[in-house]
């Protein structure tokens, strides 16, 4: 089994409960490690033999893009979507963090954590 990370990809999106959030949008980092069976393309040295990360990017960006109130619901999407378009990935754990978030207080970021196996 191997990993693969994609570190602090960066959206703007418009994700939260209050009207103005929906509105106005805020910045947020996603975080996405994948578990696979890496053994075959380290062999070949062939990317269809692998996970495309550039795939992995374009479902998290994509899902951040479809506004949800919660972030676990935009979280459950990422993981659910990479299960359903990559069939070689076993597990995906995803932290959708939100920048600054209006919660009346100095916090630098708001995280959740999901992860999905295969079943």
């Amino acid at each position: 089994m191997g990993v693969i990370k994609l570190k602090n990809i960066r959206t703007f999106s418009y994700h939260g409960c209050l009207i103005e959030e929906g509105k106005i949008g805020s910045d947020y980092t996603v975080d996405l490690k994948i578990k696979a069976n890496l053994q075959k393309s380290a062999q070949t040295d062939h990317l269809l033999d692998t996970v495309d990360y550039v795939h992995l990017n374009k479902i998290v960006t994509e899902e951040m893009a479809i506004r949800s109130h919660l972030l676990e619901h935009v979280a459950k999407r990422i993981n659910i979507r990479v299960l359903a378009e990559i069939e070689m990935i076993e597990k995906t754990t995803v932290w959708v963090s939100k920048v600054n978030p209006p919660i009346g207080g100095d916090v630098e970021t708001v995280t959740i954590k999901m992860t999905e196996i295969r079943k």
